[in-house]
């Protein structure tokens, strides 16, 4: 697009307000609402008969995993209904009998489609054909596969160097896509790979690495059933992963105590009403948590370093609290830790953590005595400065209470997509692994470059600043998911071509390069079709299961291409046969693409026999206690620091949430009906003692600021609601919240923007 033009592009959601309702915040999660409201989203897209054929498959052994969240599936799936009420949305926004065509680009310019809101631009329909906005077009026209393969080579040919181009890839894909992805990317010439975990769950895996030798949880879904005490932190399962309700209520009904940590009540911890049971349709359900720890906005690890101290405490006078046959056989670090915690008094640390003492020191007595522990988080702890921090904090309690490596125990990281998971295990990640290099040289035949690549919080300053020219999208929504979204979109608008291979129209197809590409792909649901034979594709859930998924529509169009096929087209078109890869055949064939993805990357070998049914488990070496590839083979403690904001007088610490009516960047509605939110998402939630100190009233509106190095950031017209949430915090739902937050301020180690501590400041609007 011209700079002209491109001037008037909206890189946010409408800041016009819709019509708030409000009532009082939920008390249960699920139940009949939730069954009738899932059926509202599917009924709407899909018509009544087409909702229920393919809902019966999702999630189900000979059907197609589900597109929202990566909770695993039981070992015998409920036939009746095995998926929540987000999962039937996203099944919903995918099925929908909607298309955006060539007649839908004609209509509507890109100028005038950004003026739309999220909600209304995803609720557009299916794209159905591949697109091309031209250099100084403002309308997408249709081209052919040809066509579109050649722009993307004849671009990548133009770069001088493999580095200037970026290839960013979402959880939605499949292993099979994201493993032909990254062997493209290789053979291209670099490493620049960022991907959707670097925005969430990259805190987790680096935390966990550096202390138990894996990137990922260690417990199994049936360790649910076997533990003595969940503790759930900075997670709100009811709206993000509904499925891990059933999950505590099975803990609960075993004997098991639930501890929650979070600055926000939510209804899904407090009680759930299981749908597939009559008792949750029509009573009152099962009380969740026994414990619930309202803790300020990052000041998790003053909380969790309290209750070690005070664990310590006991420890001292019996010493039967914390496992020492444990500590001493596969830790490090114990002594150290302790003289650590000495240095913190408790006072202190109460006073940072906000939580009234007493109900901390009836969590304490409640761990003190159990030793089958699981602790689960989500962003809540992964997204700040010292989000690595947090999840070694974790650890430090596990590891004192001996409760990793034993049934009912471990670590839950609990990923918000799909297959975010699935897609590091298979090679997505822009930093360099010679024992991989070494197996594709080995396989393959080429070399793979020996530099590191760039993450996403690298990547948009690299597009920013011209040093990167060409972006290529394997699914996901990258301008409204990454952080500061104005310096994101103008890095985007820098490139000469933006590449988005996707479903349905999102944000991210109007904030373009010059020339902008949009390459319709199948999606979870649908059939994929090769010579009339249906082929599959596999995805790692949450706790490390690789299973099979295979779609049960018909495809919207006969223009469709699988991800695995699109990849292939790029990369045939690029190397023009000069290579040693045989990309179409490796982009049809997924049998064979699944065999030297097993030559290539442990644990995948012979995937297409063990996939089969409920799948099979990825090695982990936790679950063996096996910490061989750490300092002296031990598991490590970790001396961790308290985090510092240095807040003004007039400044806030704002988390960025999901509404119930959203996964990730995707809106499927405007309700947020646990927090007794309706018809409206710009809303800032605040607690009633910093309304009065600013003189706010309920609904009054407000410009919420932030302030780093100099540069003010600002989104317009928020409702301010009174909420339960500490003093001195703020929520707001992102992605309306995501331009606040700066570029340069992320995670140490890990890079993970810090989405869930922003420091603020409220003004009212003019």
């Amino acid at each position: 697009m011209s700079p002209s033009i491109r001037k008037n592009i909206q890189t946010q959601s409408s800041k016009e307000f819709t019509g708030i309702d409000l009532k009082k915040p939920a008390v249960y999660a699920a139940g009949f609402t939730g069954v009738k409201v899932a059926l509202q989203h599917t009924f709407k897209e899909m018509g009544v008969i087409k909702s229920f054929q393919t809902l019966s498959h999702m999630n189900q052994k000979d059907g197609f995993d589900c597109p929202g969240c990566a909770w695993p599936d039981p070992e015998h799936p409920s036939k009746v209904a095995e998926y929540c009420e987000n999962g039937a949305k996203a099944l919903a926004e995918e099925a929908t009998s909607k298309v955006v065509d060539n007649a839908f680009f004609s209509n509507y310019s890109v100028q005038e489609i950004s003026r739309w809101s999220d909600y209304k631009i995803g609720k557009s329909g299916r794209l159905v054909a591949p697109m091309i906005l031209k250099p100084n077009s403002n309308h997408y026209e249709e081209c052919t596969w040809e066509e579109a393969f050649r722009v993307i080579s004849e671009h990548l040919h133009a770069l001088a160097s493999p580095d200037e181009a970026i290839f960013y890839t979402s959880g939605r894909s499949s292993n099979e896509a994201a493993f032909l992805y990254g062997l493209f990317v290789r053979a291209f010439g670099t490493n620049n790979m960022p991907d959707c975990s670097n925005m969430c769950h990259e805190s987790s895996g680096v935390g966990l690495s550096e202390t138990l030798g894996i990137g990922k949880g260690s417990v199994k879904l049936e360790d649910f059933d076997k533990a003595e005490v969940v503790i759930v932190m900075g997670q709100n399962p009811g709206t993000n992963h509904p499925r891990m309700l059933s999950a505590l209520e099975k803990c609960k009904r075993n004997g098991g105590k639930i501890i929650s940590i979070n600055p926000l009540q939510e209804a899904g911890l407090i009680r759930f009403r299981n749908p597939q049971e009559i008792s949750g349709m029509l009573l009152n359900g099962h009380g969740l948590t026994d414990s619930y720890l309202q803790v300020k906005i990052n000041q998790d690890v003053a909380l969790l370093k309290l209750i070690e101290k005070k664990l310590v405490a006991l420890d001292k006078v019996d010493g039967k609290v914390f496992d020492h046959e444990f500590i001493e056989k596969y830790t490090e670090g114990y002594e150290s830790l302790l003289a650590h915690l000495d240095r913190h008094s408790e006072q202190e640390l109460l006073e940072l953590c906000g939580v009234d003492e007493k109900l901390i020191d009836e969590a304490v007595a409640l761990l003190a005595k159990k030793s089958k522990i699981i602790i689960c988080w989500a962003m809540g702890l992964t997204q700040h400065k010292n989000g690595v921090e947090n999840i070694k904090e974790c650890v430090n309690l596990l590891l004192l209470k001996g409760s990793i490596g034993k049934p009912g125990a471990g670590t839950c990281p609990v990923r918000g997509h799909s297959n975010v998971q699935g897609d590091r295990s298979v090679g997505i990640m822009h930093y360099v692994s010679e024992e991989l290099n070494a197996a594709i040289k080995n396989t393959f035949g080429f070399e793979a470059p020996e530099h590191a690549g760039v993450d996403v919080v690298k990547a948009i300053p690299a597009m920013h600043e011209g040093k990167a020219k060409v972006f290529v999208a394997l699914g996901g929504n990258f301008v409204s998911a990454a952080s500061d979204t104005e310096y994101t979109a103008k890095a985007l608008q820098n490139c000469d071509l933006t590449v988005q291979i996707s479903t349905k129209l999102n944000r991210s197809h109007l904030i373009t390069g010059k020339t902008a590409l949009i390459l319709p792909t199948l999606g979870r649901s649908d059939k994929d079709l090769k010579d009339g034979k249906q082929r599959h594709f596999t995805v790692e859930n949450s706790m490390g299961i690789v299973h099979q998924s295979k779609g049960f529509l018909d495809p919207i169009s006969d223009d469709l291409k699988s991800e695995p096929e699109i990849v292939a087209g790029i990369a045939s078109t690029y190397f023009k046969g000069n290579h040693p890869v045989k990309w179409k055949l490796l982009g049809s064939d997924y049998e064979l693409l699944r065999e030297k993805l097993g030559e290539v990357i442990s644990g995948f070998k012979d995937m297409n026999s063990k996939s089969e049914g409920s799948g099979y488990y990825l090695p982990n070496n936790v679950r063996e206690l096996d910490f061989s590839k750490l300092p002296n083979q031990r598991a490590q403690f970790s001396n961790t620091t308290l985090p510092t904001h240095n807040l003004k007088e007039n400044e806030y610490l704002l988390m960025s949430i999901r509404s119930h009516d959203q996964f990730n960047t995707t809106i499927y509605g405007l309700n947020d009906r646990y927090r007794g939110i309706h018809n409206e998402r710009r809303v800032l939630f605040m607690n009633e003692s910093d309304m009065l100190r600013e003189n706010l009233k309920k609904m009054d509106v407000v410009n919420i600021l932030s302030n780093y190095d100099g540069q003010e950031r600002k989104v317009f017209q928020f409702l301010v609601i009174p909420y339960q949430i500490p003093k001195g915090n703020l929520a707001a739902y992102f992605p309306e919240t995501n331009p606040l937050i700066p570029i340069h301020e992320y995670a140490d180690k890990s890079n993970t923007p810090i989405s869930k501590s922003v420091r603020v400041s409220v003004e009212k609007a003019g």
